[in-house]
């Protein structure tokens, strides 16, 4: 079969491999949509800490398809079923995973991170994911593109889910990518009376202004004098930095209402991640400051129903369709930050 191999920093091979193996207890997925995420393009910038010469890795963490084949001891699924498959996997034994949150799993190992993920013509899920619940059947109305990305809006309605958005709300998301327009529209949903966006891309906003107008686009201003305007002096109710800048995070508390909510949705890179805080913000204006990281299952399949029941649409997101071939220009066009999302089809 064909995979996307990450050798190290910028070294991303095309090449003919085994298809994998299968244990009696585990599944073989036939691929046929793969997206491109920022943690990706991290990899592929950075090289991955168990990837190299001697053990390449096959990226991809957001992928849907075809089961192909079952172990011998699998039961509940079978040949032919379209299938989305949640990436993160947790021991199954610790007090994190016995509440739901595998993801958060002290010992949490992930399709595409650090085993082999959905960028090539198939790929074996493990027995942890097959009785985890990893593995959901799609209905009918979900192509397997849409499918790919609900691993992002999962993420993003586990960060939405800490900021308890509410009818009337005024909120600000800072980033314009795939992450932050997800985020902006589950703030719509929620009710919110005011949805910012800022972002350095004009590329971008515009294609959120094209996506929904309801959006408020902000470049090039200055954001807390546009913010109190916006809002009558009150500040936010919530803002969640949808990018990995420290300066934003720093920045976020500035904005704030009394009773403000802010979701540090976006990791820092490790030489940024020690970021100067006013606590004093925090403390007389009684703001609330949330995390988060990946997404339960539960909170995967949730995400599921809003993409069949059609209470979300994204359609729009992808921008790019590429076949392995071409997934070096598929990676290209994600680093240049061109369009929203990159899928690798087969």
């Amino acid at each position: 079969m064909l995979a996307a191999r990450l050798y190290g920093p910028g070294d991303l091979r095309i090449e003919e491999v085994e298809v994998p193996s299968l244990g009696e207890n585990e599944i073989l997925l036939k691929v046929k949509a793969c997206a491109i995420c920022g943690t990706d393009l991290r990899f592929y910038k950075n090289g991955m800490y168990n990837s190299n010469h001697e053990e390449p890795r096959i990226l991809g963490h957001e992928f849907s398809g075809l089961i192909e084949k079952i172990g011998s001891n699998v039961n509940k699924f079978s040949c032919g079923m379209r299938v989305a498959v949640a990436p993160n996997m947790g021991c199954g034994l610790c007090d994190r995973c016995v509440s739901g949150n595998t993801h958060l799993c002290e010992d949490y190992r992930a399709l595409g991170v650090n085993l082999d993920g959905g960028m090539a013509e198939y790929v074996r899920i493990p027995e942890a994911a097959v009785t985890q619940g990893n593995i959901v059947v799609l209905g009918d109305g979900i192509s397997f593109e849409e499918a790919a990305i609900n691993e992002p809006f999962s993420c993003v309605y586990n960060g939405f889910s800490q900021c308890m958005v509410k009818p009337g709300d005024k909120v600000l998301i800072m980033g314009a990518g795939p992450i932050g327009l997800l985020h902006a529209k589950l703030a719509r949903l929620a009710g919110a009376s005011k949805v910012i966006i800022s972002d350095l891309s004009d590329e971008r906003l515009d294609m959120c202004n094209r996506i929904d107008k309801f959006f408020i686009t902000l470049k090039g201003v200055d954001i807390k004098a546009a913010i109190m305007s916006i809002t009558k002096g009150e500040g936010l109710n919530v803002c969640i930095t949808a990018n990995s800048s420290p300066d934003a995070q720093a920045a976020a508390l500035e904005l704030m209402a009394i009773g403000g909510r802010v979701n540090f949705f976006g990791g820092l890179p490790k030489s940024r991640e020690i970021v100067p805080l006013n606590t004093n913000l925090i403390h007389y204006r009684q703001l609330i400051l949330t995390g988060s990281t990946r997404a339960s299952l539960s909170q995967y399949r949730q995400t599921l129903r809003f993409l069949s029941e059609e209470i979300i649409s994204i359609k729009e997101f992808v921008t790019g369709r590429f076949s392995v071939h071409d997934v070096k220009e598929a990676f290209k066009l994600a680093v240049d930050t061109k369009g929203l999302k990159n899928v690798i089809e087969f």
